[in-house]
């Protein structure tokens, strides 16, 4: 999970949220330019586990963080709409993760607010993959909400790290200049596209390392 910076809302979602009755969200029609702006300001990953999403109703969910069912004034609010994935939606339940397998449950930190800084609370293994958080709750709510540490998962986030490796000079030190391009690459500081799936845990160690050896971020 990456802090997401929220971008304009489509002005249709502006125009639903001000008629007059008060719309739901089930009323709002324009969802293809809705799916477009959040894949965009996402930078094409998904708001929780970072696997690539495309702006179609087969590749994607429009997620509410706050439920519509426990906070409707905030169905089109669009602070609280983010875009995730299909989180293997049809399979058993044990399979299932993000959105799906989240539901109607909510959650303490929003990738998208600021304030809850998601980024600073989320460590990933080096050797199985797994993330977690010294938050307690917001560690429940990883494994048992957000199902972030099913074994596909963690497999794909090893896999991007290896992809790192791969990419850097064999059988030497590897210079502070290489390292900070693959931290800017990575973070998406260096292009303004999609970012690479599973980024995040490529920042996290890219950091680290950067730490580690005393060098300043």
């Amino acid at each position: 999970m990456r802090a997401i910076t929220k971008g304009r809302e489509p002005d249709s979602l502006v125009e639903c949220r001000s008629a007059r009755p008060k719309l739901k969200y089930t009323d709002y029609r324009d969802l293809d330019t809705l799916r477009q702006c959040l894949v965009r300001e996402q930078r094409g990953l998904c708001c929780y586990c970072m696997c690539r999403i495309r702006p179609t109703k087969d590749d994607m969910k429009v997620e509410h963080w706050h439920s519509q069912d426990s906070y409707p004034l905030e169905t089109l609010d669009y602070c609280n709409l983010l875009g995730a994935c299909t989180g293997n939606e049809g399979k058993r339940p044990a399979d299932q993760h993000c959105d799906t397998s989240k539901g109607n449950q909510n959650l303490s930190r929003n990738p998208a607010s600021p304030a809850h800084h998601v980024e600073n609370f989320i460590q990933y293994g080096r050797t199985d993959g797994a993330l977690s958080s010294q938050d307690p709750q917001f560690d429940r709510e990883l494994n048992e909400v957000l199902h972030l540490n099913i074994e596909a998962l963690r497999n794909r986030r090893l896999a991007a790290i290896d992809i790192l490796i791969q990419s850097l000079p064999k059988r030497q030190a590897w210079p502070e200049a290489v390292i900070r391009k693959e931290l800017q690459e990575w973070n998406g500081e260096s292009h303004k596209g999609e970012l690479e799936p599973y980024c995040q845990v490529v920042v996290h160690w890219v950091r680290k390392w950067l730490k580690r050896h005393d060098v300043a971020i």
